[in-house]
């Protein structure tokens, strides 16, 4: 009966209104994921989303459809085994060149599809390790250290006290937030994995939080608190999204490449940024 009343009060809700994620429901360790489950851009259960949803998701944020394309058709493939060595990769290759390159993201369990015959995903899915989400998160633990999707209220906490002006957060915040988050980590997790596609991953999203909230440079602290701590897109602080022009692929990685250059310069504190996957 509880579940019942729960549907009803989902179905209840305007796609686009706010209801925070609620038992039963299924969320990944992806804040914008999260939040767009949350509003109703995505099934507010997480379960048997399709990539037709999160592209439409992706337009919420002011993300070029390319860059959209680029975030959601890979984890839509199928989980795998890569061997290079085999015939049928070879032959992978050459019917399929993107599934075959962007096999590695997969996350979809083999015939997993919805009551239409279509392929989906439930968004827990997204918690794979080392595909997307990757140790030494801002707000996560490590998969290591258990539950690796939800937001932990002490480190959201660290997050919003990262601002030197308690205000906004900048790219240098973010960057010394994440070189103690590594530190620590390496202290409390022993079977620290982050390296390469995985510090690169990180700095991606660093950079599309800039973006997509903020100038560039730095974001309010309140949307940053929205966000992280809610799972709410942060219209009612004032954000909207892009007019004039959507992100692009080429945009976001000049950021991030930015903040790859302030974590991994040689010293005390860096990261090992070395062989990330461009």
């Amino acid at each position: 009966m509880a579940f019942a009343s729960g549907t009803q009060q989902s179905s209840s809700l305007n796609r686009g209104e706010y209801s925070p994620v609620k038992p039963g429901d299924l969320r990944s360790p992806c804040p914008a994921i999260n939040a767009l489950a949350n509003h109703g851009y995505l099934p507010r259960d997480g379960r048997n989303v399709r990539a037709s949803e999160i592209l439409d998701g992706m337009n919420q944020y002011g993300l070029g459809s390319f860059l959209g394309a680029m975030f959601t058709h890979p984890i839509f493939l199928e989980q795998q085994q890569k061997d290079p060595q085999s015939t049928s990769s070879w032959w992978s290759l050459i019917a399929n060149p993107f599934a075959y390159a962007f096999a590695p993201f997969g996350m979809r369990k083999k015939g997993q599809k919805d009551s239409d015959g279509l392929g989906c995903l439930n968004l827990d899915q997204l918690a794979l390790h080392n595909v997307v989400e990757h140790d030494v998160s801002m707000t996560r633990l490590d998969t290591a250290q258990g539950d690796n999707s939800t937001p932990q209220p002490d480190l959201i906490a660290n997050l919003l006290a990262s601002s030197s002006n308690g205000k906004t957060i900048t790219i240098d915040d973010f960057v010394g937030l994440r070189k103690r988050r590594y530190e620590k980590q390496k202290q409390d997790n022993p079977e620290l994995d982050f390296q390469g596609m995985q510090v690169q991953i990180a700095c991606t999203e660093v950079a599309l939080v800039l973006k997509v909230f903020g100038n560039g440079k730095e974001v309010p602290v309140d949307y940053v608190k929205a966000f992280f701590q809610d799972g709410r897109i942060p219209r009612n602080e004032g954000w909207s999204k892009r007019k004039w022009w959507a992100l692009g692929l080429i945009e976001l990685n000049i950021l991030a490449s930015q903040i790859k250059g302030l974590l991994g310069p040689p010293g005390e504190g860096a990261l090992p940024v070395v062989n990330a996957v461009h």
